[in-house]
Formats: structure tokens, C-alpha cells, sequence
């Protein structure tokens, strides 16, 4: 039955025939006297959610009041337990998060108890769009050798997700070949509105990926946790969250001519990561706003980690209403979304003045310029006029300023591979329109269509020796590329479709030749990659790849006919054409006419239901071909070197453990700069047979051919914890710089007191066996980038106890704490330099003896090898009352587990 909390359980009319109810705002602010109105569209989805869960226990009348009376910059201790309609996953973190499922029925079963008591409470999709990779490109048949070799290399993971699937009742999968998660999410998993016995209420949810953001450009409440949260918000625990700021966009003005979203996306992202918007909610209003179709608002919408927000939140207004009917949404399914918001006075983008924000950025539309990002990282934003000069400039400039520590005069050197191929510092070897940031946009793709269209014509070619792809994030976009005539002119310039997956900015861009990995191996080549992607990590794209560029899907096109970075686009020739005649980004770049014109295509609800209707009916003849796996409610954990049972529940009990009483002769295993990614330590492209988990998987009697990547392994704690800390571009600063000045650079460290130089993994098992607890250290913006749950996971299995940096990433903090590791922060101006931090020292941590604080102080006392010891406050980041919870329960894993068998 539903609680008429408050008295606000209210009905709406939906049609003149229909009617609803629903947990009504408005009638909140009239019984609590609160202007509601007033606050941010963002709070009040999740403020409507706290309502209607309201059941006493979990979720009290006291938190409705506390978010009600949300204040623009108040002090923010009050904690949200925000229960979410669904949940989404990508199958990289989706099949380790289904083997934590698994492995808890397990522990039901050996405890006499019922297995089903282990069951998603609310709907979990699944979407496989990780797995893969681009080994063919170029040609007419990339997609179905590539999906072949795929399912090939994942049979194993293909059938533990199909066990799953028969297992669990609220567990779906959307197969391979698809899309990406993200724009299967906006196109097809997105109602709008959710009904549950005759009550009403929005969508939201959490994704296990961190660009699950882009939801927010159609008003839906979501954003990226690790899988180890997720798993919890399936199981029916709340999300918690400390209440947030909001910080407001006025964006005003209109785009220029010739400005794409990619463009606007990367301005929004350095202004504000330049605005310190870490942990907050971000939410867009304003006319610009309100002047944008709704794929743009979702491409700034998924850039929400880059820019460091939680969230990057449009309301819903006409244009959502419009992409409802354009995606093929049911009609009674558009006007219940429609009225729901009108009767929460939700509806439209509020104007300057309506909403009261924390604080208010304002963007001009009309100041942004065509742009690309990096070399290293997406919120370092290049004006296209200056992508050679800053190029040139990085190349001779110290890796401290995030240069590449070469001289000057190597720019100009040609070198050339056993295959004949010239090669120079700067050229670009992979050029891929790839990933969810640019392929949920039509605007951007119609213009690589066109543009590939006039350079074709122009009598222009890419050089064959670039490896060229196009990875849709939906099949519908291939179909409005072959509907206008486009798709052709792409193929010409070797961009034919290679997959629909996340392919290239994931890591999975396969591999170059092996002359031109030599060339580049050998003569420390500075090559690049531009790609349309959201993600431009050290080694993240290709291991030796070096400069990294994002850019929108016209302007990786421009760039593979130039062939590279050291030319400027907007002064010089892109290439020749027919007749050896030069041919200028102008002469090719299309008009917003032209985009328009053929936009029509791309929003065909006809061909949005078709194609959507195949998931279930139809999923390809290579899914259905999956056979042979486990059956049953409890997994029997066949020999896999894919899947293994995660070893978290080993020494499982229905009580935790003592409180520790402190930790103490802790050992360093690394010590690290700023920018310290999810990446680096837990890698997700190919796997060297060189490195721990190449030999383990060389042991266990897999081919290097096989080897597949980490991403897809992440079902076997056996690889994953041999791979934690093992990216070929991790600098751990324990290791003395070699005689150039330069850092050693691979996942090693110095094992202590013996000063013997190992791989980090080999030197954690030492630790373990010799009981030592291990420590790490870090600057600023530790664990950035994708939602890695391995990161934490990874960290937990090596033994290590603490991270002490200068500032967390927002979801890779919580994921600490959810494995039991506890994040530490230094406090004003400390940090591993001002302290001398070698690596050579001992550790001891006091103050998390008894009763844990959020937010408390703690001492870390380093002992020195000269006998002298030094005490440092630090601030313990363990932020909420939940998360003490989950740190003395050994994790978030074993507190759900316990809490579900109690019950």
C-alpha cells in the first residue's frame, strides 16, 4: 500500500481519460511551508524520491525534511539515502559485479539458507559494449570479422552472463552489436516516467560506469558508482550521498557557425574544472539552454567526470518530449512524462532568477571555438588554431609539465619501419570516430558524413597506413548514414563501421603492426591518436600511442586525410586533391545548413522500435549460439581463467570483525604524482606477457593470442589483482629517475627494507606472507577517471590498508571504503614533498581506535630510517554515517550480505 507521507499522496490528470497519483512537491511545500520551488530541478527528483521511500527505517520523515529545506551554501552533513529506480551495467564491470552476486548465493547456500534471498530488488540491465575490439578496420567486412573474434574470445564470460540472466528475475542483457550503454540507455531503457501499482514517479538510477551522466541530457536523476555500490542499490540498500551543492550553467547566447557540440563540451569541461565542481551537482538553465537539441545536451551531459561533477543535469522541457516521440516512445508513455513533470511544476528550463543555485557559471554560446583536448587529458582544451604550436611546445617541455621531455630538433626527424612506411613524431596513427561522448549525436556525425562526402570529391585520400575506424554507439546511426548517402564517402576514407562498442576509447583500439610498434618502440616516436572519444588517458588509447587528442567526429576526420598534429588546420593546406591541388579544412568542412537538412533522418521512431524490438526477439544469431553454460539459481564456478569465484566472502561470518585498533609498521608499495587514474592502477587495454598476469595466464595454458585484455578478464580476481598497478605508464616515485632526469616508468617498486626493485604485485604477495600492512601515496585527484571497481578491489587483494593523497576522485573514494581500504587526505599545504616521503620509511596510523567520526582527524606517525619520527594529522574520508558502517563491516559487500541473510 502506498504511505500517504505528509499528505502529499495526490492524483494528476495524464489524458482527459486518464488519470495518476503521485508523491506531489507542491503539496510538500504547502505542509512543510518550504519553498521548494525555489530549489534546484535536480534536488527535487531526488527530494521526490526520499518522499515517496519514506518508510520510517531506512528513510525517515526527518531526511524529507532536511533535503526540503535544502539551502544554497549551507554546511553539508546531513546524508541522503536516495533509492533509485533502476540500474544499469556495462559489462566490464558488469560480470565481476554478477560474480559477487553469484558468490554471495554461494555463502547462502553453504549457510542452509535459500539462495533466491540473494535477488536484485530493483530492474538491472546489463549491456555488453565493452568487449570489443578493432583488430579489423578499413573495410566493408571490420564489423563481422570483429564480432566474430569477439564472441571467440568471450564465450566464457558470454555464458556466465546467460547463467545470470536464468538465475536472477530482474537481471537483463542487451548482447553485443547493439551499442554503447550509454546511448542504449537515452534511446531505449530511459521511460521517462516509472509506474508502479497506480503510482507515478521519475527515472534514475546509477550505472557502473561514470559517463552514465549522459542520461542527464533528457532530466533523467543518475550518475557512475563502482560496481560495488551498485551492487548494493540492487540489493535495496540506498545510495547515500552527502546533500550537494548545486552549482547552476546560464548558458546564453547562441554556437557560431562551424562549432559542433564536441566543441561546446570541451569548453563547458575546462571552464569547469576550472569553477572546482568536484562532488557537486551541476545543473544547466538559461535560454542557450533551452536553444539546445537534446543529443547536445546529453554529449555535455557524459562529460560529468571530465569536468569533475557528479552530475551534469538538464531539466526536461519540449525538446525531451520531442526526442521521446523521435525514439519511438509510446504515446501513452509521452504524455504520462509530460504531465508527471507539469504537475511537479518541473517542466521547461528555468530562466536566470527563477532557481537559487550555490553558486552560477555563465557561458556564452557564442564564444566557443572549434577545439580538440589533450594530449593527456580531456579538460586540456586546444583551440584548433594552436593544436600544432602546443604540440610543439609539449614535445621539448619537462614531464612535470605534462611534456614529453624531448629535443626540440627530434620534431622534424622521419624514420622509417620494415614495411617502408615514413614515420615522424606527431603523426597520427589511429583516427577513430568512437565511444558515447559523439555517437549519440547526429549534428557531429552527419558532419564527418559530409565531410568525408566533399573530400572524396575533392579527389583526397587518408593514408592507408592510419588505422581508421567507425564504432557507432547505435545501429541506428548507421542506418541515417546509409539513408542519406553518406556511409559510402566514410568507407572511401577507410571509416567503415569496425563496431558498435565502445571499441577505441575504452582501450580495445587494437594493435598497430608490429613494424610500426617497432619503429616507435625503437626510436621513442612521440605518434598520436585523435579520436571522438571522452577518455584520453597515458596508454589508455594504444601502450605506444603517446599523444592522445579529442576531437569531434568531422575533425578526426580532417585530421587522418592530414595524417598529423604538427600541421595547422586552420593556416595550412589538410591535404591535396585532385591535380596535386591544395585543399583547406574550409573547402571541405560542411555548412549548419547542410547538417540540417539532412537531420530529418536521424530521429525515425519507425526505425528506433525496430531496431529495439530485436533484443529480445532477435539478438543475432551469434548470441543465440552461446550454449553449454551453468544452469540453476547457485553458479558451480566451472574451471575458467574468465571467471572465478572472488575470494571477499572467504572468511565470511554474520558478524564482522573486531574495530581495528589502529594499524601499524606499514610499508609504502607506492608513491605517486597527481592524476593518478582508475587507469593506472587497474589497466583495462592488452596484457604484456612480460608482466604477473601475463605469466600467470602463460602458466595456466593460454596463448598470448588469447590473452584478450584486463577489461574483459575482470571476472578473475587471479588476473586482476596481478594487474592492479601494472599500466606500461605508471611512475611510482620510489624508484630513483634515471640518468636523463626522466622516471622509471611500468608498475614496479623497491620491496623494503631490502630495497630490491620487483613489480608491485610480486612485492605485495612478499608483504602478505611477512604480515607487513602496506601503505600508498598520492598527490592531487587520485583514482580520476572511469568507475573502476577493480581499482579498489585490486588495491584490497595486494593487502594494502591506506591511500593517503592530497584529493580523491568522487567515486573511486567511495570505492575504497566500500572494500574495507580507508582513504586518507593530507591536510593544508602537506603533501609527499613537503614531508620528505621516500618510500624508505615505516608507518603507523592512530585514531580509528573505538568509535570511527566522518570526516575525523587521524595521525599518521612516519618513523624515518635516520631513528627520528615525525606525527601528521590527516583527514580520514570516510564521509558518512553509512560508509563507518561499511568500513567496520570489513566492506559494503559483507554489511549487504549480512543484512540480507539476517532478514
Amino acid at each position: 500500500m502506498s504511505r500517504n507521507t505528509m499528505n502529499t499522496l495526490k492524483e494528476f490528470k495524464i489524458t482527459d481519460s486518464r488519470k495518476g497519483k503521485f508523491y506531489s512537491l507542491p503539496a510538500l511545500e504547502k505542509s512543510l511551508g518550504v519553498k521548494i520551488s525555489r530549489l534546484p530541478i535536480s534536488i527535487r527528483i531526488v527530494l521526490e524520491s526520499v518522499l515517496r521511500n519514506c518508510d520510517g527505517k531506512k528513510v525517515t520523515e526527518e531526511h524529507v525534511r532536511q533535503l526540503a529545506n535544502w539551502a544554497p551554501n549551507a554546511e553539508r552533513v546531513d546524508e541522503i539515502p536516495f533509492v533509485v529506480a533502476r540500474v544499469v551495467l556495462q559489462d566490464f564491470t558488469g560480470v565481476p559485479l554478477l560474480a559477487d552476486l553469484a558468490a554471495m548465493r554461494n555463502v547462502a547456500s553453504r549457510m542452509g539458507m535459500q539462495p533466491k534471498k540473494i535477488e536484485p530488488l530493483v530492474p538491472v540491465d546489463l549491456v555488453v559494449d565493452h568487449s570489443v575490439q578493432v583488430d579489423y578496420y578499413g573495410e566493408k567486412k571490420a564489423l563481422d570479422l570483429n564480432m566474430k573474434l569477439e564472441f571467440q574470445r568471450n564465450n566464457e564470460r558470454y555464458q556466465f552472463m546467460k547463467w545470470g540472466m536464468q538465475a536472477f528475475d530482474t537481471f537483463g542483457v542487451v548482447p553485443p552489436g547493439f551499442g554503447i550503454v550509454h546511448q542504449i540507455n537515452l534511446e531505449y531503457l530511459a521511460r521517462g516516467v516509472h509506474k508502479k501499482e497506480d503510482v507515478y514517479y521519475p527515472d534514475s538510477l546509477v550505472g557502473t560506469d561514470s559517463h552514465t551522466t549522459m542520461i542527464n541530457g533528457i532530466g533523467v536523476v543518475g550518475w557512475g558508482v563502482g560496481g560495488i555500490e551498485a551492487e548494493a542499490g540492487m540489493l535495496g540498500q540506498p545510495v547515500y550521498l552527502l546533500t550537494p551543492d548545486v552549482v547552476g550553467v546560464n548558458l546564453t547566447g547562441q554556437l557560431r557557425e562551424g562549432v559542433t557540440a564536441t566543441d561546446l563540451v570541451l569548453t563547458i569541461t575546462e571552464l569547469l574544472r576550472k569553477a572546482k565542481v568536484v562532488g557537486k551537482f551541476v545543473e544547466f538553465f538559461g535560454e542557450g539552454t533551452a536553444s539546445l537539441s537534446t543529443t547536445d545536451r546529453a554529449t555535455i551531459g557524459n562529460m560529468a567526470p571530465e569536468y569533475g561533477a557528479t552530475m551534469g543535469f538538464f531539466p526536461v522541457d519540449e525538446a525531451t518530449i520531442e526526442y521521446f516521440r523521435g525514439t519511438g516512445r509510446t504515446k501513452a508513455e509521452i504524455d504520462a512524462f509530460e504531465a508527471y513533470f507539469r504537475a511537479q511544476n518541473m517542466f521547461g528550463v528555468p530562466r536566470d532568477g527563477d532557481i537559487d543555485y550555490s553558486s552560477v557559471v555563465t557561458l556564452d554560446l557564442g564564444t566557443v571555438a572549434p577545439s580538440l583536448a589533450g594530449p593527456k587529458r580531456p579538460q586540456d582544451r586546444i583551440e584548433i588554431g594552436n593544436v600544432k604550436s602546443t604540440f610543439a611546445d609539449l614535445f621539448s617541455k619537462p614531464v612535470s609539465e605534462n611534456g614529453f621531455n624531448k629535443k626540440a630538433e627530434a620534431l622534424e626527424a622521419v624514420y622509417e619501419n620494415a614495411d617502408g612506411v615514413k614515420v615522424k613524431n606527431g603523426d597520427v596513427l589511429i583516427a577513430a570516430i568512437t565511444s558515447c561522448t559523439n555517437t549519440s549525436n547526429p549534428s557531429v556525425l552527419l558532419a564527418a558524413g559530409l565531410l568525408a562526402k566533399k573530400a572524396v570529391e575533392a579527389g583526397m585520400k587518408v593514408a592507408p597506413h592510419i588505422k581508421t575506424s567507425l564504432s557507432p554507439g547505435s545501429r541506428v546511426v548507421t542506418t541515417y548514414l546509409e539513408a542519406t548517402g553518406l556511409l559510402p564517402y566514410l568507407e572511401k576514407l577507410g571509416f567503415a563501421v569496425a563496431s558498435y562498442g565502445c571499441s577505441t576509447c575504452i582501450g580495445n583500439a587494437g594493435d598497430l603492426t608490429p613494424a610500426m610498434n617497432d619503429v616507435i618502440v625503437q626510436n621513442d616516436i612521440v605518434a598520436a591518436a585523435v579520436l571522438s572519444g571522452n577518455r584520453n588517458f597515458e596508454a589508455r588509447i594504444h601502450p605506444n600511442l603517446r599523444a592522445n587528442f579529442l576531437a569531434s567526429p568531422p575533425l578526426v576526420v580532417a585530421y587522418a586525410l592530414a595524417g598529423t598534429v604538427t600541421r595547422d588546420l586552420m593556416t595550412e593546406p589538410v591535404g591535396k586533391g585532385k591535380g596535386g591541388r591544395d585543399i583547406y579544412l574550409g573547402d571541405i568542412w560542411p555548412t549548419s545548413q547542410e547538417i540540417e537538412k539532412l537531420m530529418r533522418f536521424a530521429l525515425n521512431a519507425k526505425v528506433f522500435k525496430e531496431n529495439y524490438a530485436q533484443v529480445k526477439a532477435a539478438p543475432g544469431k551469434l548470441w543465440q549460439q552461446i550454449k553449454g553454460g551453468a544452469t540453476g539459481d547457485v553458479y558451480n564456478w566451472p574451471q575458467s581463467t574468465y571467471i572465478a569465484e572472488p575470494p571477499f566472502f572467504e572468511q565470511f561470518g554474520m558478524e564482522p570483525a573486531a574495530a581495528a585498533s589502529g594499524i601499524s609498521g606499514m610499508r609504502a608499495i607506492g608513491v605517486f604524482g597527481d592524476s593518478i587514474t582508475t587507469d593506472h592502477i587497474s589497466p583495462a587495454g592488452s596484457i604484456k606477457e612480460s608482466s604477473p598476469a601475463g605469466k600467470w595466464l602463460l602458466e595456466n595454458g593460454v596463448a598470448k593470442s588469447d590473452f584478450n585484455s584486463y577489461g574483459s578478464r575482470r571476472g578473475n580476481h587471479e588476473v586482476m589483482m596481478r594487474g592492479t598497478f601494472a599500466n606500461v605508464r605508471i611512475k611510482n616515485l620510489m624508484i630513483p629517475p634515471k640518468e636523463d632526469g626522466s622516471r622509471v616508468e611500468g608498475g614496479l617498486t623497491l620491496h623494503q627494507p631490502s630495497g630490491e626493485q620487483m613489480p608491485i604485485y610480486d612485492a605485495a604477495m612478499r608483504y602478505i606472507a611477512d604480515g607487513v600492512p602496506t601503505i600508498i601515496f598520492a598527490g592531487e585527484e587520485y583514482g580520476t577517471g572511469s568507475s573502476r571497481d577493480w581499482a579498489a578491489k585490486g588495491t584490497q587483494l595486494l593487502g594494502i590498508k591506506v591511500v593517503v593523497a592530497r584529493s580523491f576522485e568522487r567515486i573511486h573514494r567511495s570505492n575504497l571504503v566500500g572494500m574495507g581500504v580507508l582513504p586518507l587526505q593530507f591536510i593544508g599545504d602537506d603533501s609527499i614533498q613537503s614531508l620528505g616521503i621516500t618510500g624508505t620509511e615505516t608507518y603507523d596510523l592512530k585514531g580509528i581506535e573505538g568509535e570511527i567520526r566522518p570526516q575525523q582527524k587521524v595521525t599518521l606517525v612516519i618513523h624515518r630510517a635516520d631513528g627520528s619520527s615525525q606525527e601528521v594529522p590527516l583527514l580520514l574520508r570516510i564521509d558518512t554515517p553509512i560508509e563507518v558502517d561499511y568500513y567496520k563491516h570489513g566492506g559494503i559487500l559483507p554489511f549487504v550480505l549480512r543484512e540480507l541473510l539476517a532478514a
